[in-house]
C-alpha cells in the first residue's frame, strides 16, 4: 500500500506563499502520495497551482450539510467545486475548540463522502487518558461511532498530547496503537476494514519522519507544523518506505 503523506497547515499561510511553496511540492518523491491541506482561504490558489502535479488537495473541515442557512460553514459539494479531494474531519483542535462529538464527525463523514471527497477521520487520546489506560478503548470508541460501514476513507492517529509540542509516544506504544485500530476497523467494516490507511501523526517531523514511517500498520502520516515549510514536508515523504 502506497504511503500517503498529508500536510495539515491549520490557520497558517498567505496567498504570497502559494506559488513558491506549490512549485516546490510538486518535485514530491514518486514513491509515495503527497497532499496539502490549506486553510479555506488558499484552496482556490493552490488548485490552480498544483494544476497538472500529482500532488492532492484536502480541505480541514466541512459541515455536515449540503446547504443551508449556515453562516460561517463550508459545504463538502463546495470543498470539491474548489478542487479539493480529501478533507480532515474530526481533528482533536475540532473536537476540543468547537465541541464535535464523534455524532458530529459521522455526520460530517457522510456528508463529505456524498460529495466525492476522501475523509481523513482523526482519532486520539489525552495524555490523562493514555496514564489511565483508556488509550485503546477511547480510540476505538471513536472509530465505531465515527465511520459508517460502508466507510471509505483514511483515519489518522494522532495522540492529542503530542500535537505540535514536539513530544512523540513509543514506538512500540505507536505500532500498539495501529495494531488496535486495524484490528477496530477489521471488526467494524469487515473485510474493507484491510484496505483502510492509518496515518500516525503528533510531532512529525524530518528526524523522526523514517522511523515512525517504518511501523507496522503505519500508512503514511499527518503532519502539521513541518509542512509549513516545503522542504521539510519533502523530505518526510523521502523517507516514507515504498508500497
Amino acid at each position: 500500500m502506497r504511503q500517503l503523506i498529508a500536510g495539515n497547515w491549520k490557520m497558517h499561510g498567505k496567498l504570497a506563499d502559494v506559488a513558491g511553496y506549490a512549485a516546490a511540492i510538486r518535485q514530491a518523491p514518486a514513491h509515495v502520495d503527497l497532499l496539502i491541506c490549506p486553510p479555506f482561504t488558499l484552496l482556490d490558489r493552490f488548485g490552480s497551482a498544483l494544476k497538472g502535479s500529482p500532488v492532492a488537495l484536502g480541505a480541514q473541515d466541512c459541515a455536515p450539510c449540503p446547504q443551508g442557512a449556515h453562516t460561517g460553514d463550508v459545504s463538502a459539494a463546495m470543498l470539491h467545486e474548489a478542487g479539493a479531494q480529501y478533507v480532515i474531519l474530526g481533528h482533536s483542535e475540532r473536537r476540543e475548540n468547537h465541541g464535535e462529538t464523534n455524532a458530529d464527525v459521522a455526520a460530517k463523514v457522510a456528508a463529505a463522502t456524498a460529495a466525492g471527497l476522501i475523509p481523513i477521520v482523526c482519532t486520539g487520546e489525552t495524555e490523562a487518558q493514555r496514564d489511565a489506560g483508556d488509550a485503546e478503548a477511547l480510540v476505538r470508541s471513536q472509530l465505531v461511532h465515527s465511520l459508517p460501514q460502508n466507510f471509505s476513507g483514511v483515519v489518522a492517529y494522532e495522540p492529542i498530547w503530542a500535537i505540535g509540542t514536539g513530544r512523540t509516544p513509543a514506538e512500540d506504544d505507536v505500532a500498539a496503537m495501529h495494531a488496535a485500530i486495524r484490528a477496530a476497523l477489521l471488526r467494524h467494516l469487515g473485510a474493507a476494514g484491510a484496505g483502510v490507511k492509518i496515518l500516525y501523526g503528533g510531532s512529525v517531523k524530518p528526524g523522526n519522519a523514517a522511523s515512525l514511517l517504518a511501523l507496522p500498520e503505519v500508512g503514511g502520516a499527518l503532519v502539521g507544523g513541518a509542512s509549513l515549510r516545503a522542504e521539510d514536508l519533502l523530505t518526510i515523504a523521502a523517507d516514507a518506505p515504498c508500497g
